[in-house]
């Protein structure tokens, strides 16, 4: 958003009643889908400051930086993780399966997704897995909408991504999903890697036994490239955490 609105200001500026236009641009109401931005490109359409093939060169170029800026339009956090992330990770990797009481006996909505996997003696294992979303927001814009502070993933701004309600005790593997503006990042860690982590913080909520957070912000989102994995890669990912806590070979 930052770049596109330098980008009309410039433009803006080369206006023969650019003062003028400043002003009534500063008192603009603005009413969906009618907005500062409509009003500048509309403008300089209008001023043949910008021509129509820069126009859709203008357009492509913020749609590529906010592909997935819809993802933070998503007012409810569990809309988020249970519908979005869940269809999402579907088409990735369609073996990803809801759980029932007939794959785990012991099954209680305690986790998200299983996974069947066949080790070299030809052993099967039914993997547990918890899912957990969070978005990369401009930390010290808290009263803005989620979408107005969504940040880049080449921003320098600061930014506090929390996963939280993680329960090491009831899966084997935990998945986190990072929403920017322009990219998902995942990563994958086994249950000691999350319980054992230095920034995982036990007790979230007072008398949740064995449930706690971490924050991922840019000071620490490094120490983390080692678990980080590639959309094409989940299921593997996942059966190398669990055979990392199950200290299989």
């Amino acid at each position: 958003m930052e770049k596109l609105k330098t980008k009309l200001k410039k433009l803006l500026e080369n206006l023969e009643n650019a003062d003028d236009f400043k002003t009534s641009l500063e008192s603009l109401v603005s009413v969906y889908p009618f907005n500062e931005y409509e009003y500048m490109i509309s403008h300089l359409l209008a001023a043949d400051k910008l021509t129509l093939d820069e126009y859709h060169q203008l357009r492509d170029s913020y749609i590529e930086r906010n592909l997935y800026l819809y993802v933070f339009e998503i007012s409810a956090p569990r809309g988020l993780g249970d519908k979005w992330a869940y269809g999402q990770l579907k088409q990735l990797a369609p073996e990803f399966v809801k759980p029932t009481k007939r794959l785990d006996a012991k099954y209680s909505n305690q986790y998200d997704l299983w996974l069947d996997w066949t080790d070299k003696e030809g052993k099967a294992h039914g993997i547990r897995i918890e899912v957990k979303t969070s978005r990369a927001v401009d930390f010290e814009r808290p009263d803005e909408p989620l979408y107005i502070k969504a940040l880049a993933s080449d921003s320098d701004r600061p930014f506090d991504m929390n996963f939280q309600q993680m329960k090491p005790r009831c899966a084997d593997v935990f998945r986190w999903i990072g929403f920017w503006r322009d990219k998902i990042r995942y990563w994958i860690l086994s249950r000691d890697e999350v319980q054992s982590n230095k920034y995982f913080s036990k007790g979230q909520h007072r008398g949740n036994v064995g449930e706690g957070q971490l924050h991922l912000n840019r000071e620490n989102v490094e120490e983390f490239n080692k678990y980080e994995v590639g959309s094409t890669n989940i299921s593997k990912a996942v059966v190398a955490a669990y055979k990392r806590q199950m200290k299989l070979k």
